[in-house]
């Protein structure tokens, strides 16, 4: 094998926020910990249980904290996150997937000999697949039908595909039928509060349908888990969803900033907690600066990144290792400032960053590993 590379904190404990190496990953510590408390405060009386989404942060020790303060666990969506989190002591992952290939099924098996493990599926082959694998590792798998609600991804169509599955999956001995998979990825980001409302309302709907059917062939479901930060309170409120899986709530980004409330104002209960720091490295225009993160520090997939505290700036094109910020008129920057970039889209710029630098005020308070970044198999 050939030798890995060795990856350094670009920050020290204790340290001001100009110190800094950039580009880095900054995480604000009082509104990361507001955004828990908020979650919490909404959930209240709500006999709902949570189990966050930590594909958003791929990170242990959030994923403990999570734990902490009442999730039943985490879910993620590939074997060697799920790897990951069991390894650092999360007892229940759950993998909101399909996972197809011997090698990774062998892997999941043997991994739900360690902890509660479950996995999703639509297709009865895959259901045997998970069985020989459970009974080569002399393990038991809890296993989900996933549901296709709306999100035209993965998942079979409600009512009799999913009471098919669901007697594939009770027929082994090695897994256990959990319940259903429902998650509505495109409800998410559907900016008017009405549409999110209509698109929830009809796929509670059809999940209370497939429920009945899966009842009267004596399949009862137990849990029916999905929901994510853009409509996790409809789910909540449905009397369907027994399980939530918001992620993103965490951190933000500038795309979940773009959903509106009732008022037509951009939903605030959470705040923006995640940022790409970033340092002017060339000022040669007025009208124009060139910053040190580019498209291999944060994520453009759900439009560019805003410039966070400079008015008039914005992030108009980004290159591997550049990124230009154009300017109303002369602007603020200069050569060597520091400038906090709000990603377009957290999930994958997360990825990219081996090192959450943790900031409380303008120190830095801890630094926490992304353990799981790269964890796409």
């Amino acid at each position: 094998m050939s030798e890995a590379a060795v990856s350094f904190p670009p920050a020290r404990v204790g340290a001001d926020i100009d110190t800094i190496d950039t580009p880095a990953l900054l995480l604000d510590l009082d509104v990361f910990e507001r955004n828990l408390e908020a979650l919490d405060r909404s959930l209240a009386g709500r006999r709902v249980r949570l189990r966050p989404h930590a594909k958003a942060h791929k990170c242990p020790e959030i994923a403990r904290r999570q734990v902490a303060r009442g999730a039943v666990g985490i879910c993620c969506q590939k074997v060697s996150e799920a790897e990951v989190f069991v390894e650092s002591g999360i007892a229940d992952v759950l993998v909101v997937n399909e996972i197809v290939g011997a090698a990774k099924l062998a892997r999941l098996a043997r991994l739900a000999g360690r902890a509660a493990v479950g996995v999703c599926v639509d297709d009865e082959g895959n259901v045997g697949e998970l069985a020989q694998a459970a009974a080569d590792a002399g393990s038991r798998l809890d296993v989900l039908v996933e549901v296709d609600v709306g999100a035209n991804r993965c998942g079979v169509p409600p009512g009799p595909s999913v009471l098919a599955l669901a007697r594939r999956v009770a027929a082994s001995s090695r897994l256990r039928f959990a319940g259903l998979q429902a998650y509505h990825g495109r409800a998410q980001h559907l900016r008017a509060p009405e549409e999110r409302r209509a698109a929830i309302r009809g796929a509670v709907d059809e999940l209370r349908a497939t429920l009945a059917l899966l009842e009267a062939n004596g399949l009862p479901a137990a849990m029916v888990t999905g929901a994510g930060t853009g409509t996790y309170e409809l789910e909540a409120d449905s009397g369907v969803y027994t399980e939530l899986q918001p992620g993103s709530y965490v951190f933000m980004d500038a795309d979940y900033g773009r959903n509106l409330d009732a008022d037509g104002r951009p939903v605030s209960r959470f705040a923006q907690s995640l940022f790409v720091l970033a340092t002017v490295m060339s000022r040669t225009r007025p009208s124009r600066a060139v910053v040190d993160a580019g498209l291999k520090a944060h994520s453009v997939d759900s439009g560019m990144p805003l410039v966070c505290g400079v008015p008039g700036a914005r992030y108009t094109r980004p290159s591997d290792e550049h990124g230009v910020i154009e300017l109303d008129g002369p602007g603020t920057l200069v050569l060597g400032q520091k400038v906090r970039l709000i990603p377009g889209h957290c999930d994958p710029t997360v990825n990219l960053h081996d090192w959450l630098i943790c900031v409380r005020g303008r120190l830095v308070e801890d630094i926490w590993p992304i353990a799981a970044r790269g964890a796409f198999f």
